[in-house]
């Protein structure tokens, strides 16, 4: 089994679990599912999957907190399944490391799609990717290893994180749109009122420290995006 793209799926509900797992196994994947959040954790940290697909409803170890201790002693890739319309659930999940989500009932098409860019820029960064890393400021993006440091300390990021990281920096001193954060880092079209980006944002602004005057690197560009500042 290649563990590139063996799908890990987390739902308490069996019957939808195996028509999705079925869907992907036929859509060239391999994938496993489990019905509970603490089952899914053990496997989450097993080392056995590419990524995870994670329900946020499901009794006693939901999928917040299920993914809360994923996050604690993992970076593997995180997709939640929200309710429809319940932006609290998404932004949450986000905020505790979730690279997206797909709202429920969702079509094993769309599923598929966005596991597959998830994994692209996961696992093959590019023809960008260099063996030269990416220096501004106190801030190194090596590409090839996926790995970010803050003025020589390494930099804990989702590979959702990463990616939109990786891309402000080869635009370092030039905004770069939402539309084009959401399309080059998440691999999908920016939705109407989706505050995704702007949580991802959010939380590297956190991990990364500040410059010298106490400002954050990463700045908003009125109507223009986001842009990593050269100094």
């Amino acid at each position: 089994m290649n563990p590139g793209t063996h799908i890990l799926l987390v739902d308490d509900d069996v019957e939808l679990s195996g028509m999705l797992c079925d869907y992907l196994i036929q859509d060239g994947f391999a994938a496993t599912a489990v019905n509970d959040g603490e089952s899914g954790v053990a496997e989450a940290l097993s080392g056995k999957y590419a990524i995870v697909v994670l329900d946020v409803m499901m009794p006693r170890v939901n999928g917040v907190e299920a993914l809360r201790r994923i996050r604690a002693g993992s970076a593997i890739p995180v997709l939640m399944l929200t309710a429809k319309g319940d932006d609290m659930d998404r932004i949450v999940g986000l905020e505790l490391g979730a690279d997206d989500y797909v709202p429920k009932p969702c079509l094993p098409r769309e599923l598929a799609a966005r596991l597959r860019a998830i994994l692209r820029r996961t696992q093959f960064p590019g023809e960008a990717a260099s063996g030269a890393p990416l220096v501004i400021g106190a801030l190194s993006v090596l590409s090839e290893q996926r790995r970010v440091e803050w003025a020589g300390a390494p930099v804990e990021l989702t590979s959702t994180e990463f990616n939109l990281l990786e891309i402000l920096a080869r635009n370092a001193g030039r905004p770069v749109s939402k539309s084009d954060l959401s399309e080059q880092a998440l691999g999908r079209p920016l939705a109407r009122y989706d505050r995704s980006i702007d949580v991802h944002l959010s939380s590297i602004r956190h991990k990364l420290g500040v410059l010298l005057d106490g400002r954050s690197c990463i700045q908003t560009v009125y109507r223009q995006g986001y842009q990593l500042l050269r100094e």
